[in-house]
């Protein structure tokens, strides 16, 4: 049961979609070239549609699995384990449902030409940061604000 998201597939061909940048593997957005230019956006489209799919294929993959194994183990700590495995991995899928609806807001902000810049402050979003998470919708220092607030909200 894997539950860990394997991000290395990005750009690459995957069931049956070929990426917006497959022919091009090497290419990084840059700072040298103009932000949210027509090929940085069709990356960042390519690398969300991989990634969404990813998870699509996990979740198939976990569905058959559940389908075609019955949690019915003779030992009682074996059961009780395979109940504790399968808890993680349905725990696991919610979080990644959640994470597909993050993933097709990004998409929407791609078609609709807000992709890459914070809804907080409206600044560009640096590359290296929608690299590392392509869904993010602030700037390091707007999201900082924002979990500080939100920490001294809880606290009170």
């Amino acid at each position: 049961m894997a539950t860990a998201l394997d991000t290395s597939g990005f750009g690459q061909q995957s069931g049956g979609h070929v990426s917006a940048n497959a022919n091009d593997t090497h290419y990084r957005p840059s700072a040298d070239e103009p932000f949210m230019n027509d090929k940085q956006l069709a990356y960042f489209r390519a690398k969300l549609i991989d990634w969404k799919e990813a998870i699509l294929r996990e979740s198939l993959d976990t569905l058959a699995t559940l389908q075609n194994e019955p949690l019915r183990e003779p030992d009682v700590t074996d059961r009780a384990s395979s109940e504790t495995d399968w808890s993680i991995e349905l725990r696991t899928r919610d979080r990644q449902r959640k994470l597909i609806s993050k993933i097709d807001a990004a998409l929407r902000r791609i078609e609709e030409g807000e992709y890459g810049y914070c809804e907080v402050t409206g600044e560009a979003i640096s590359l290296g940061r929608l690299e590392a998470r392509p869904i993010a919708t602030m700037t390091v220092e707007a999201q900082e604000r924002h979990e500080r607030n939100e920490k001294v909200s809880r606290d009170e």
